[in-house]
């Protein structure tokens, strides 16, 4: 099967993991996707041992597929990914015509809600404070304003459907403004998708590992094949760097 299909074929169930399951990567994903194709493969060689000391089957036959899923969930994220001076472009680019969508919303509002003291009243509240993140809270806002009372714009031919766009609005540039602030850890939709991926991914994985070194514990030869290759690695670079570090200083 392609990756594609390895996606659409695991989609179900890493969206149905428990929130609480959920993990973001601690390595970078592409290394973590490798490890685990590299796993598939020697764990091949020990299925009946494995088996026997109770790993289910299907979690050796099932870590490719839920690999191929991870590898495309992350290239979805990775093509929503900015950096920051690309989201600082993309915020240029469509601020502008966001600032007058919600001054545009805001005068509807202001006549189509005149008898309504209430109504007027929460327009008012809306509209107090300035900037960017106040921009994308306002849209925010009073698109479900809108929503709630739709009566009176309807009375004056006003486009619901704008509102649906406005709240759209909101939630895009609220994720370009935080990238374009440098702000890492996004609540996206697309960055949510790949962490279930990398988890479903993870846990099949983590079981044949742990499984793995339970049965050769005593055999080196098959127990290096179960190991985590990039942090031991990672480990060992580091205590190098340190040790050259402490000699070029003593």
């Amino acid at each position: 099967m392609s990756d594609q299909q390895d996606y659409d074929l695991c989609y179900d169930a890493f969206m149905a993991l428990p929130d609480e399951e959920v993990q973001a990567p601690e390595i970078p994903v592409d290394a973590a996707v490798q490890e685990s194709e590299n796993l598939y493969f020697w764990s091949l060689a020990d299925k009946a041992e494995l088996m026997a000391a109770g790993l289910p089957e299907t979690t050796i036959d099932t870590l490719t597929v839920r690999s191929g899923a991870c590898r495309v969930a992350e290239a979805l994220w990775k093509s929503e990914r900015y950096t920051p001076q690309e989201a600082q472009k993309e915020w240029a680019e469509r601020s502008p015509a966001a600032y007058e969508l919600r001054d545009r919303i805001q005068h509807t509002f202001r006549y189509a809600y005149r008898n309504n003291e209430l109504l007027l009243g929460r327009v008012s509240a809306i509209a107090e404070g300035s900037g960017d993140a106040d921009l994308i809270q306002d849209l925010s806002d009073l698109a479900a304003l809108g929503k709630k009372n739709p009566e009176p714009l309807q009375q004056i031919n006003f486009d619901v459907a704008t509102l649906d766009f406005a709240s759209s609005e909101a939630d895009e540039l609220a994720v370009v403004l935080a990238q374009a602030n440098g702000e890492k850890e996004i609540d996206n939709a697309v960055k949510i998708t790949r962490d279930r991926a990398y988890t479903y991914m993870k846990q099949a994985a983590d079981e044949i590992k742990n499984c793995g070194r339970y049965v050769f514990w005593k055999n080196e030869a098959r127990l290096k094949g179960y190991r985590n290759i990039y942090r031991n690695k990672t480990y060992k670079k580091n205590n190098s760097d340190n040790n050259n570090n402490t000699e070029t200083a003593g």
